[in-house]
């Protein structure tokens, strides 16, 4: 038996999602910007995915601009704001435990002048509101927090923190790629100016997503070129994989809350059965995280020769971003962490697909391997 339990790094591709791309793979490969009857088939289905992302956040459809994904909607929100506010000196506020795809950005807007700071976390990977607070000054144009944290899960009090921007008068971003399509998301309620999604955490092919832009939020373009995507985003548009994300939007609003009570069962019943097999810590908080997330540090055995022993067992001993690097997770050492526990630390992410049957499948092979271990430490 094979096993996929890390669908926080990506997700297999919904069925239904593959058969709604098929016509513009092939059928109408028409370029949506052409005025012919092709073209306008393209554009007509780029419009109607552009809704169903939008009703998935509870966005208006002219707030959606589809992206390749999150790595590209963070890079236009950080460097869009600057750009759209180069006259001022400006402050960037974001975490210590944010996506690459937000600090390399944010490393990168540091060496042309302008200034980021970076908050922490407390033991439950949760951002305190007051230190967004305190470190709020006259020069800051936007705070930037992920909606929830892709190794540990733990979801982020992003409405506290949108009081906070909204009585500055300062954007607020969130990075929800580990978020849209899992949970219930409604922009309004959260917030947000701007929200970064990526189709292949819920079940789309790679290389598609989307930003939410509110309406009135001064931004400059990252790509230039013509006038696609309302001229907010230049390039052809991606309409296979534009429609993919659009079904996948629609199939998650009709479907999230089922999925969820199934798969946080799951998440919990795997938990329930490794605390009997093996000393374990869970990082991250036991409540606010996401459903299908967990992260437990073995206590006296390395991840990294656990996971390499689980031959047909997809997991990961942190981000899936830093898995050829052997050293403690950031996100975990940031946590409080001490080293050796975050070096045992492995992340089970599941999805829709899994099954009771994986679960104990997957129990069964770890209680098998901890025993093997820990013979061969006794010798």
């Amino acid at each position: 038996m094979k096993v996929y339990l890390d669908n926080n790094a990506s997700t297999p591709v919904d069925p239904d999602v593959i058969k709604s791309m098929k016509p513009y793979i092939g059928k109408y490969y028409g370029n949506p910007s052409s005025g012919h009857w092709l073209g306008i088939k393209g554009r007509e289905a780029i419009e109607i995915a552009r809704k169903q992302v939008a009703d998935l956040i509870g966005a208006k459809p002219y707030e959606i601009i589809f992206t390749s994904g999150a790595s590209e909607s963070n890079n236009m929100v950080l460097k869009g704001i600057v750009e759209a506010n180069s006259e001022k000196i400006m402050q960037i506020i974001t975490t210590r435990i944010e996506h690459p795809a937000i600090i390399e950005p944010c490393k990168f807007l540091e060496r042309k002048g302008v200034k980021v700071t970076y908050v922490g976390v407390d033991e439950d990977c949760i951002v305190n509101t007051k230190d967004i607070e305190k470190a709020i000054t006259d020069e800051t144009i936007l705070v930037s927090v992920m909606h929830a944290n892709n190794e540990v899960g733990t979801i982020q009090p992003l409405t506290e923190i949108s009081e906070i921007c909204k009585k500055k008068g300062i954007y607020f971003h969130t990075d929800a790629a580990q978020t849209v399509g899992k949970i219930q998301i409604n922009v309004n309620h959260l917030g947000v100016d701007l929200l970064s999604i990526a189709g292949h955490k819920f079940y789309v092919p790679k290389g598609i997503g989307a930003l939410y832009i509110k309406d009135g939020v001064k931004i400059e373009n990252l790509i230039h070129g013509a006038n696609h995507e309302m001229g907010k985003r230049a390039g052809t548009e991606n309409v296979a994989g534009i429609v993919a994300l659009g079904k996948a939007s629609q199939i998650a609003w009709e479907n999230m809350e089922n999925y969820n009570i199934e798969i946080r069962r799951l998440r919990d019943l795997l938990h329930e059965k490794l605390k009997l097999i093996a000393k374990v810590k869970l990082n991250g908080h036991n409540t606010q995280r996401l459903p299908n997330t967990l992260n437990l540090s073995f206590e006296e055995v390395d991840s990294t020769e656990l996971l390499s022993k689980l031959k047909n067992i997809a997991l990961s001993t942190g981000s899936a971003c830093h898995d050829n690097v052997k050293k403690p997770s950031e996100v975990l050492i940031n946590m409080g962490v001490s080293k050796e526990l975050a070096l045992g630390a492995v992340r089970f992410s599941l999805g829709k697909y899994n099954t009771e049957e994986e679960i104990n499948y997957v129990v069964e092979k770890i209680k098998k391997i901890i025993e093997e271990i820990t013979e061969n430490e006794r010798q």
